[in-house]
């Protein structure tokens, strides 16, 4: 039961104790897997960039330094309010710019244009998506034909939580998250062991065929 509790609240987090903690946790964890997702999918300074799950935010910050030109824009969605709280927050004077844009909302239902986004990233998110195929098949709506996705993981941590039943089913699994996202028409999914000053982390990338 306490891991079921840890799991609901890593994917959910909530404005409670357990809450703040799972935030302590994620920003132990996640940065080095935040700026490593930054890293690997290549922004360019006038891209439209989207994070998926955003956290506390861990990961904005980077992102949204590389995007020095006018038109260079970043977006973060979240599911969990207490998450898009903290991130506003931490990124606030970036939104009153209007170079970030933060929404609360299921990945799998995003108020975003077709075909309007560049470069997408995220880490440790999409286990805790009900349904894959949506939210993959809605990544795919809101990017630009040949735009890369970039997801990354530290799958042996991830697979010893699976095996105490904090994450939920079967959607850990890469395997999975890449069928999935070939499902809904992306190309080139893969999975790669990366290592970066000593740290071995999983990245698995998708390029969005239309």
């Amino acid at each position: 039961m306490f891991y079921i509790k840890v799991g609901k609240q890593l994917g959910h987090p909530t404005r409670s104790v357990a809450g703040w903690l799972v935030s302590k946790l994620l920003r132990f964890r996640n940065q080095i897997l935040e700026e490593n997702a930054v890293r690997l999918c290549g922004i360019q300074p006038g891209d439209t960039v989207l994070e998926l799950g955003h956290g506390p935010g861990l990961g904005l910050p980077s992102a949204a330094k590389l995007l020095t030109e006018p038109k260079g824009h970043l977006i973060g969605v979240d599911y969990s309010e207490y998450m898009h709280q903290m991130a506003s927050e931490l990124v606030k004077d970036l939104v009153a710019s209007g170079k970030v844009t933060l929404h609360h909302c299921d990945v799998a239902a995003m108020p975003l244009a077709d075909s309007s986004i560049d470069k997408v990233f995220h880490c440790n998110c999409y286990y805790f998506w009900p349904d894959l195929r949506k939210g993959a098949s809605e990544i795919h709506r809101v990017m630009k034909p040949g735009g890369l996705m970039v997801a990354t993981m530290r799958l042996s941590h991830v697979s010893a939580l699976a095996s105490k039943h904090v994450m939920p089913g079967e959607n850990w699994r890469p395997e999975a998250y890449m069928t999935a996202l070939r499902d809904s028409g992306f190309t080139d999914v893969r999975m790669e062991d990366k290592q970066h000053n000593g740290f071995i982390f999983q990245a698995i990338y998708a390029t969005a065929l239309k």
